[in-house]
């Protein structure tokens, strides 16, 4: 029997998911299913009460707090329209389509998370979703990835011949490690040091899920990105592994920069420059997790995300040797 390919393989019948040939995907699927939550299960009415208050936010703060509401709102149906009409077309493997339609509702359950904070919070829901066209920052970061991906999404494109293999490559980096894997954390930190302070803990619990599920993505987005470039070694030469790293370093730019207009005078502790200097310290191990080499060489300026998310377990997502993930039902924050 020939062997099964990822992509590109006309033996494989993507409606038979045994005999497999990936159980990364397979478990990777599982860790999805152990962290199954939803958003209505966290309870909101302290950070209600905080939202309601004249005194118990500063205005920097709720600046802050709209800000990552608007993007991740926006970003994650970019995220999920991606899954369904782009990626699950093109990667017919079985085991790997079925973790893909676990992503997809964990896509969907992040969304419902925007909505069940704007509904608890009474906020207009025009000023989140539209951030994406008012906040220059964070439309910047939107019309990055879309650019990058727009090719994909044309209904005639297929996986066939080295540089349509690298425009999918190209997508994959796009979403999995430029999108979910650093656009997403200098927002994730800034609403875990609200948690730390006992400030829209409730908001900030969801953020800690949500966490959980990216780590997942990533791994299982790093793990397709390597298996494609190892069944099809001709596309990775030194040109375009130069344009991948220029990608990133990019991302890294307009990161930087919706950090230090999110945050511009420091907040909680922490400035500036210590959310951007955490960006590039992520960002060095997206390119090694893909066989990259670093470029920032920053140590982690924030060690307690470590501790509050558990960061520890996100190296073990990148060996694929998850351990010690359980149901979302019996985790407890500290």
């Amino acid at each position: 029997m020939a062997k099964k390919r990822i992509i590109n393989d006309g033996q494989t019948d993507p409606n038979k998911i045994l005999p497999m040939a990936y159980y990364w995907a397979r478990e990777h699927y599982k860790n999805g299913i152990a962290n199954n939550w939803s958003p209505e299960e966290i309870s909101m009415q302290q950070d209600v009460e905080q939202w309601k208050s004249p005194t118990a936010l500063s205005e920097r703060e709720r600046r802050l707090i709209l800000w990552n509401l608007g993007f991740f709102s926006t970003a994650e149906s970019l995220t999920a329209n991606n899954i369904v009409l782009a990626v699950y077309r093109h990667v017919t493997n079985p085991e790997c389509r079925q973790y893909l339609l676990r992503q997809a509702f964990e896509e969907a359950i992040h969304t419902d998370t925007f909505i069940y904070c704007c509904d608890s919070l009474g906020l207009d829901p025009d000023q989140i979703y539209n951030m994406y066209n008012t906040i220059p920052s964070i439309a910047e970061k939107d019309e990055f990835v879309i650019e990058l991906t727009k090719s994909i999404f044309d209904p005639n494109f297929k996986t066939q011949g080295v540089e349509n293999v690298r425009r999918f490559v190209r997508d994959l980096v796009g979403y999995y490690v430029i999108m979910e894997g650093i656009f997403f954390y200098a927002g994730f930190a800034m609403m875990l040091a609200l948690k730390r302070q006992n400030k829209m803990i409730g908001v900030g619990e969801q953020f800690e899920y949500i966490m959980r599920d990216e780590s997942v993505h990533l791994a299982f987005g790093c793990d397709l990105i390597n298996t494609i470039k190892a069944e099809n070694p001709e596309i990775w030469t030194p040109d375009f592994q130069d344009e991948i790293v220029g990608l990133i370093k990019k991302a890294v730019t307009l990161e930087k920069r919706y950090a230090h207009d999110a945050c511009p005078e420091g907040l909680l502790g922490i400035n500036a420059q210590q959310f951007t200097d955490y960006v590039e310290y992520i960002a060095d191990r997206r390119l090694e997790r893909i066989g990259l080499l670093r470029v920032y060489f920053k140590e982690n300026p924030l060690p307690w995300m470590s501790q509050v998310t558990d960061l520890n377990k996100e190296k073990n997502f990148f060996e694929t040797r998850v351990t010690e993930y359980q149901s979302a039902g019996s985790l407890e924050w500290d």
